[in-house]
């Protein structure tokens, strides 16, 4: 049995974030761990996940740290459990700690397809919106205001307002 580990960085200081959760992961067994290069806030860049999930074999686990690295939605995370399912292999979730093996797999599922339900249809998790203190940490650490704007997710315009602190929605 191969255990994978999937990393999905999120927030400014990311690299400490790869860093920190492969180092969890390859303490809980796994015996390799990937991480998405680049995400957005609410993004849908899920191509290493993707590829995880074309490369799984039967018997083999994922192990994620925490259920949403799986997707930007209910359903997208339901459709990877069902990748899974369908490869043959299992899920861990580190925190909280859920498998989709057993009766609280069965109850995972349940939840998801639940929470898929009541979702309209292409719904993705909304964008964060932009806090200041992000922006003003990113700026101090000499990321740029494009770049800044990149990482986060957000308008330039919205990196300009919130560095001259003029209230804008995000």
């Amino acid at each position: 049995m191969l255990r994978i580990g999937y990393v999905r960085p999120y927030g400014p200081d990311t690299g400490a974030d790869v860093v920190a959760e492969t180092a969890a992961l390859k303490a809980r067994g796994c015996h390799v761990v990937r991480a998405e290069d680049r995400v957005l806030p609410g993004g849908d860049d899920f191509a290493v996940l993707h590829s995880i999930l074309e490369f799984i074999g039967a018997g083999d686990e994922l192990v994620v740290g925490r259920l949403e690295h799986l997707g930007a939605s209910g359903r997208a995370m339901l459709e990877a459990l069902h990748a899974l399912d369908r490869r043959g292999a299992a899920l861990q979730v580190v925190e909280p700690d859920l498998s989709s093996l057993g009766p609280g797999g069965l109850a995972l599922r349940a939840a998801l397809e639940a929470v898929a339900a009541v979702e309209p249809v292409g719904a993705a998790r909304l964008r964060r919106p932009a806090v200041a203190q992000d922006i003003r940490a990113l700026q101090r650490a000499g990321v740029g205001p494009v770049e800044i704007a990149r990482r986060l997710g957000v308008s330039r315009m919205t990196v300009w307002r919130k560095l001259k602190g003029e209230a804008c929605p995000g």
